[in-house]
């Protein structure tokens, strides 16, 4: 704060220290003349005092900054969004203040203030222009309005020249027209005093919106007013140029306009940032529910889309939404206010947030909005919001929202919003320089004023004595009032901002927790920054309430959140950037006086409990200064210049005000606290050396840059000039190429790594719901892609808008190859064109059968989830983007779709997704109706046996069955339709037995989902009658996902390796051979029995999206079933007790018979009549079994009776009576694992681990049961 604002020009650096960077003047430029605003988009119907000109930066002080340079298009366009304004005085002359925000290239923001005022046309080159073009316009129109022959538009390319341009014998020519009568938009020269609109700005480095607002309006009160203010214009200029400097954190500085102390503030080091933006007047207009919800589609990085007539609400609103957004930061394009010019980047496939002026009598629909799919409509005047579909909700919206509402309420506001409210400025008041000048007297006392000055405030004294009689304007509001009103303001937008920050920090208390930090340097991080995973999502996920785990998901995957986890992993190896050191410090701080140990998937909402604390200490800062600004004085001007004229701003004298003066230091203020100031101001570095602080700071700057190298250059975007539009819209390719890159390689990895876990090779690190979301981001992407540069558009979603005009060109296609007169061979070449496109015409038929009420983005996203599904996305792409002359159509020049290269690039890596299997479709929607065929593959030796069997079959999955369906006669194949049954788990196969022969050998099930193309094997390998195998009726067959293409279309059943599967035939091979027993080691039983039980386990401790089937865990190939009948199988004699056969059931129905008998005859062991129930439940549970009326053969009864057990938790206890059984020792050789203690007690300890979770069984298990 002590830098000095240079002799020479600001010194490097020293802008950063000042209150005010830049102030401007913009407006009509006399000398260049009337220029049109051809980017306007207006009409030449229109009145020329209705028609937009192009407005010119007049001046600006200082001519530049180091830091912040000037943009002069920039400024001047955002001054003037509308360009020039004119009117007569039968219009309203109405001042109006707005402001804007300038996104700098390093990402920093710089903040302008606009007052616009209108001003008397004298130049007489301007006024016969005018005059000139409104008697064309009169001309025009009366030859339209008459039969005659239309008259050409006068052209306006070269109106820029029109005042010199202008021949005399025109203007006698156009002089006998008939003007209009004194009415709004006409203009008669003779009669009408015609006025220009003139802009006031102030650029500031912080949000100084009251304090900017009441200089720029006195400064213009002085201008209007008849009396000169007490010193030049210049003065109070260069006062808030250099002299008046950043208030210190934590202090209030005071400061001196034309006609009163102005008063500014700035939080301290533990405060939010400064937002001084309503948040108040922004729920009002809105309403809390809408705010919220706007807020949720910031955060989500959804394209915003601002609409109002008012410059400053559009203001208001983006600004208090971003600033709710802490510790996050935008990332993306921020325009507030866009003007004409530059409503190309509306075409920007990126997220945005922009502000887009209603012009008055226009309606939304006429605007031109490619992207609609994933965007969020604001239209500010008319209070509603048009939002995404598909938007999540907030953690605890409901009561966030209470908490809100009763804040506005304590504030006097409804919540419910609707309400347009105004910002008081006060009437402009002879007592204000009354009050600067006791202000000044008071300073005098202080000995900050002496010699010449004191002779010059003896004569302004006396100049405000003879002004002080006039009497405050009706309804002009007092000092305090005024004074009371920003404080109540402030107040409310700090427990505002509290509230919200307060969600954030419970929210994100424990993110550092989940933060991965792999790299031992900042180098190797830096070169590895692409691929490296900084943030554990899976994780931190998986410690959330359900409720958020939506948004969560969602939200994890924004760039903003990215980049707050990069700031986090680099402060390992530099300072931490200030929003996130303060939101760390406060989450620290929660942390020591949070003793509450809830689990956080609890979710309790806790009120925000710092709002008085926050609140008081603005009204603190706001209530008293405490630190002056040195005041505005005589500045040593040449005689003649700042001369007053009421109504109009003088020429600036340039010298004074391109530089501060070296006497005056930047830092420079007055107070009852200096030292307290000198203190705050001292900077942490100042023990240091120079060449380490030069080392830090280059550090610092080195990371600054590469976390906001991706950055957008406004000054580009600003630029609206055709070759820097065509530079914009080529990076935007680019973007969407490396995004594409980016998304697809990321899902790749986590399916990837999914897949490893289903196979046993790893632990998993994504869930349903992750993945959910990735694909989610891949159809957002989708759709930004197709809606850049879009110029022809049905509905809301711009890729099923060019499947529909695709699929109309097709048919049209196809109706002219059908006409008669076609050759053979064309005739052929059309049906082999035709069958490689029906696919997706097929599809698409297939969505729009099935999307009944469902709208275009959601058609849309139904499409590419089938299309990812069935991998087929990049050839269905492919073939849409062959037709060229559709593109051409649908699409502007600069359009990705006609970007040649990139979109083959796009296309190959949405390739690379066909290497994973994903079932988003099938899981996604789940109440459509799915076709189904199904076809029973016999052993091929036997298969002549089909013909006398009458099969039925079954087919459950996920979400449901679908009844038992009979097959026809003579046939083993079906076709039915039911609703969706998810991914197929489990299959049903019997038959009634009626057949001559009815006994067949059944190799295998397969089941086709004839609209996503997968193919279900259920594998089988047993026979299927009585009198056979183990007299089976019915089985229940495990499913296996075969092939998610589509081949059966050439007749062949893909047979690639299994990932899950049905009992195999090696398992059946060693229950049907006695001599096999021998071969099964004790040490490969245990080993599997351990690895099903542990695969259980697994998979309840697993979140709920992540889990997979069940059914397969228990009875699949290496289930729990297999391995228990392993364990029985080991050490089984001969088969001289039993029959033909050997099954694991014949050995349980005898034990449980041998207990009965040994029970009734009084036999049974004391040690045995102890185990009480579990014996009887054994006898039960068997019995029930055995008088099922399915006739599951003696494998479906033991898997039956495995799965009943541990559901009902107690196989672990049936073990020890089985092993203890009679029966046993006669059965079973002595080195049998059923007859090792330590053996059976081992296996009921591991089944012990399983008791403390809740088993569902699926219905086709336990179908017909009732225990």
């Amino acid at each position: 704060m002590n830098g000095t604002a240079g002799s020479a020009g600001p010194a490097a650096g020293s802008g950063s220290c000042r209150f005010a960077h830049y102030f401007v003047v913009c407006g009509l430029d006399t000398d260049s003349g009337l220029e049109p605003d051809d980017g306007a988009g207006e009409s030449l119907e229109q009145s020329p005092l209705q028609r937009s000109f192009k407005s010119n930066v007049l001046v600006h002080y200082p001519e530049n900054t180091e830091r912040n340079p000037f943009s002069k298009s920039a400024v001047n366009m955002l001054c003037l969004p509308r360009g020039l304004s004119f009117r007569t005085q039968a219009e309203r002359l109405d001042t109006q203040f707005h402001s804007f925000s300038l996104v700098l290239d390093d990402g920093s923001r710089s903040y302008g203030f606009v007052h616009t005022f209108y001003e008397e046309v004298t130049s007489p080159a301007v006024l016969t222009a005018m005059t000139t073009l409104f008697q064309m316009h009169q001309v025009e129109r009366q030859s339209n309005s008459s039969s005659s022959a239309s008259a050409s538009s006068p052209s306006t390319s070269s109106m820029d020249s029109l005042v010199s341009s202008l021949d005399e014998s025109d203007g006698e020519s156009l002089a006998g027209v008939t003007a209009c009568p004194a009415a709004v938009g006409s203009y008669n020269a003779s009669r009408d005093t015609l006025y220009v609109s003139k802009a006031l700005c102030l650029l500031t480095p912080l949000p100084f919106l009251q304090a900017s607002r009441h200089f720029l309006s006195q400064l213009h009160q002085a201008v209007a007013s008849n009396s000169a203010p007490p010193l030049p214009l210049e003065s109070y200029i260069h006062n808030i140029l250099y002299e008046v400097p950043l208030p210190p954190p934590g202090r209030s500085l005071r400061f001196h306009g034309v006609q009163g102390p102005i008063l500014c503030q700035r939080p301290g080091p533990g405060e939010l940032p400064l937002g001084e933006f309503p948040l108040g007047e922004a729920f009002c207009l809105l309403g809390v529910d809408n705010m919220v919800q706007l807020l949720t589609c910031a955060l989500l990085e959804t394209q915003v889309l601002l609409y109002s007539q008012d410059y400053q609400r559009l203001m208001t609103v983006a600004e208090g939404v971003t600033t709710l957004l802490f510790p996050f930061h935008w990332q993306h394009i921020y325009l507030p206010i866009t003007s004409a010019p530059i409503h190309h980047l509306l075409d920007a496939p990126v997220p945005f947030l922009m502000g887009l002026q209603h012009r008055e009598g226009a309606q939304r629909s006429s605007l031109h909005l490619p992207h609609e799919a994933n965007l969020c409509f604001v239209d500010i005047d008319n209070h509603c919001i048009d939002a995404p579909e598909d938007l999540p909700v907030f953690p605890d919206q409901t009561k966030l929202i209470q908490e809100l509402s009763e804040i506005l309420l304590r504030f006097g506001l409804p919540p419910q919003g609707g309400v347009a409210r105004k910002p008081a400025i006060t009437t402009p008041s002879p007592r204000l320089s009354s009050l600067v000048l006791e202000d000044l007297m008071e300073d005098r006392r202080n000995g900050n004023l002496g010699g010449d000055e004191l002779a010059v405030l003896e004569k302004l004294q006396a100049l405000a004595r003879q002004c002080d009689g006039g009497k405050m304007a009706d309804g002009a509001k007092t000092l305090l009032e005024e004074d009371d009103e920003e404080v109540k303001a402030a107040k409310l937008n700090i427990q505002i901002r509290e509230v919200f920050a307060g969600r954030f920090s419970a929210m994100f208390g424990k993110y550092d927790q989940f933060v991965i930090n792999s790299s031992f340097d900042l180098d190797s991080w830096l070169s590895n920054r692409e691929g490296a995973c900084n943030f554990d999502k899976g994780s931190f996920l998986s410690v959330q309430p359900a409720s958020h785990l939506t948004f969560m998901s969602r939200f994890l995957e924004t760039a903003m959140f990215s980049s707050f986890v990069e700031g986090k992993v680099i402060s390992r190896w530099a300072d931490r950037e200030p929003m996130q050191q303060l939101f760390d410090s406060r989450v620290e701080r929660q942390r020591l006086y949070d003793t509450d140990d809830d689990d956080p998937r609890s979710g309790r909402y806790r009120k925000c409990t710092a709002l008085h604390e926050s609140a008081q200490a603005v009204e603190r800062r706001l209530k008293k200064a405490d630190h002056t600004a040195i005041h505005p004085h005589l500045l040593n001007m040449k005689i003649g210049q700042g001369r007053h004229q009421p109504g109009y701003f003088p020429r600036l004298q340039a010298d004074v005000l391109a530089q501060g003066h070296s006497a005056k230091r930047c830092g420079q203020v007055t107070a009852s606290r200096k030292a307290d100031f000198r203190k705050s101001a001292d900077y942490s570095g100042a023990d240091m050396d120079q060449s380490q602080i030069l080392k830090v700071l280059s550090q610092k700057q080195r990371c600054k840059h590469i976390l906001l190298r991706k950055n957008l250059a406004y000054t580009k975007l600003l630029d609206p000039c055709p070759r820097a539009v065509a530079q914009t819209h080529r990076e935007f390719v680019d973007g969407l190429l490396n995004e594409c890159r980016l998304k697809t390689k990321r899902m790749l990895m986590e399916r990837m790594g999914k897949e490893s876990v289903e196979l046993g090779q790893g632990e998993a690190n994504i869930t349903g719901l992750q993945e959910n979301t990735l694909i989610h981001g891949l159809c957002d992407l989708l759709e930004r892609t197709w809606g850049h540069a879009l110029q022809l558009k049905q509905g809301k979603s711009a890729l099923w808008s060019h499947l529909l005009h695709y699929q109309a060109a097709q048919r049209k296609t196809e109706a002219s190859a059908q006409s008669p007169g076609k050759s053979s061979e064309q005739k052929t070449f059309n049906d082999v064109t035709l069958q490689l496109r029906g696919s997706l015409l097929q599809d698409m038929s297939f969505i729009q059968t099935m999307s009944e009420g469902m709208s275009e983005v959601g058609q849309a996203r139904a499409w590419i989830h089938l299309a990812l599904e069935k991998k087929m996305l990049s050839q269905h792409l492919k073939e849409l983007l062959m037709n060229q002359e559709l593109i051409r159509q649908l699409y502007k020049a600069h359009a990705f779709l006609l970007c040649e290269e990139e979109r083959e690039q796009f296309l190959f890596h949405l390739l690379s997704l066909n290497t994973v299997d994903y079932l988003c479709f099938t899981r996604v929607f789940t109440s459509i109706s799915i076709p189904y065929r199904v076809a029973i593959i016999p052993m091929k030796k036997l298969s002549i046996a089909m013909a006398t069997v009458n099969p039925w079959v079954c087919v459950s999955g996920e979400l449901g069955d679908s009844g038992v369906r009979q097959f026809p006669k003579n046939t083993q194949e079906i076709y039915f339709q039911c609703k969706n049954l998810g991914r197929l788990s489990t299959l049903q196969l019997g038959q009634d037995n009626s057949g001559l022969l009815a006994k067949c050998l059944i190799d295998c099930v397969m089941v086709y989902n004839e609209i996503t193309g997968h193919t279900y094997k259920f594998p089988c390998g047993r026979w299927l009658g009585k009198g056979v195998g183990d007299g089976s009726l019915e089985r229940v067959l495990i499913g296996q996902l075969v092939s998610p293409a589509a081949e059966e279309d050439s007749g062949r059943w893909s047979a690639t390796p299994p990932e899950l599967a049905s009992p195999s035939q090696t398992v059946m091979t060693v229950l049907g051979s006695l001599g096999s027993r021998s071969k099964v080691h004790a040490v490969e039983v245990q080993e599997d029995m351990r690895e099903a039980a542990n695969n259980l386990v697994k998979y309840f401790h697993k979140p709920e999206q992540e889990r997979g089937n069940l059914t397969v865990l228990l009875c699949g190939d290496g289930g729990l079933v297999r391995a228990l009948e392993k364990f029985l199988l080991h050490g089984l004699k001969s088969s001289r007790l039993f029959q033909r056969n050997v099954f694991v059931w014949d050995f349980i129905e005898k034990a449980v018979v041998s207990l009965e008998m040994a029970d009734q005859m009084g036999d049974l062991s004391g040690a045995m009549r102890a185990k009480g129930q579990p014996w009887d439940s054994l006898c039960h549970y068997v019995n029930a079994i055995n008088s099922s009326l399915r006739n599951i053969g003696k494998e479906g009864k033991f898997q039956l009776f495995v799965c009943l057990g541990i559901r009902d938790q107690l196989l672990a206890l049936w073990l020890p009576l089985l092993a203890d059984c009679p029966l046993t020792a006669r059965t079973y050789e002595e080195s049998a694992l059923l007859r090792d203690r330590a053996a059976v007690q081992s296996f009921s300890r591991i089944l012990h681990t399983i008791y403390g979770f809740s088993i569902t069984l699926e219905a086709s298990l336990i179908k017909g049961i009732d225990l």
